[in-house]
């Protein structure tokens, strides 16, 4: 009985090492991947006058898709929404070391603390990058989260798409994407839209309208 806390304690410190080691080792990896892809990026203007402004932006983006996001905004003074779930503390370290605010919690898992952290990032002046169907899905299934936080933020919501012309996809819940050495990424950036209603319950019930719009981008970076 009395043995049970300390090996418990000696798991979660190797489990915190092999993490730092894998994200060091990752962030390099993604680093080196990166610079041989052909980044096209279309309709980046409105979102870089608000970034330029100082203004606040929600960022939406499938969960599959993080991987590009992290490389292509990396030290960019952007923050990430990432899980406190075990799976995520491997990602959550290679979005801080190329540079991400990390704001930890998701919809199933610290979602009191994840929707304030939203909220409070936003009226900082953040960019806040948030996958509405993460942390484990189900696949492009949206959670309202995100919203809710920028209606009270009163922050817009930019919908990204991107495409690589070559990738892998994992056979996880997401298909997370890595797109192959020297392929071409288009990546599009949707209208900032303020997200309507006058109660959060309201700013929920918009789930569907953009569902639709992040379904828009996806199609025009797909081309």
């Amino acid at each position: 009985m009395t043995d049970t806390q300390p090996h418990g304690d000696a798991r979660s410190l190797a489990d915190a090492r092999r993490a730092r080691w894998l994200s060091l080792v990752g962030s390099w990896l993604i680093r080196l991947l990166g610079v041989t892809w052909r980044v096209r990026l279309i309709d980046a203007g409105p979102i870089d006058r608000l970034r330029h402004d100082g203004q606040p932006v929600a960022l939406l983006l499938w969960h599959g898709q993080l991987l590009p996001l992290l490389y292509v905004m990396r030290f960019q003074s952007i923050a990430c929404l990432i899980s406190t779930h075990k799976d995520g503390e491997l990602i959550a370290q290679v979005a801080r070391r190329l540079g991400c605010t990390l704001i930890r919690g998701s919809s199933s898992r610290g979602a009191d603390r994840a929707l304030l952290g939203l909220v409070r990032a936003l009226r900082d002046g953040f960019t806040v990058a948030v996958t509405p169907d993460g942390p484990r899905g189900p696949y492009r299934t949206f959670a309202s989260g995100a919203l809710v936080a920028a209606h009270r933020a009163g922050a817009p919501v930019v919908a990204f798409g991107v495409h690589a012309s070559r990738a892998w996809y994992l056979t996880s819940w997401d298909r997370f994407m890595i797109p192959k050495p020297f392929a071409t990424l288009t990546i599009v950036f949707d209208a900032p839209a303020v997200v309507p209603g006058d109660s959060s319950r309201e700013a929920a019930e918009t789930v569907e309208l953009f569902t639709g719009r992040m379904a828009g981008v996806a199609a025009r970076a797909a081309g």
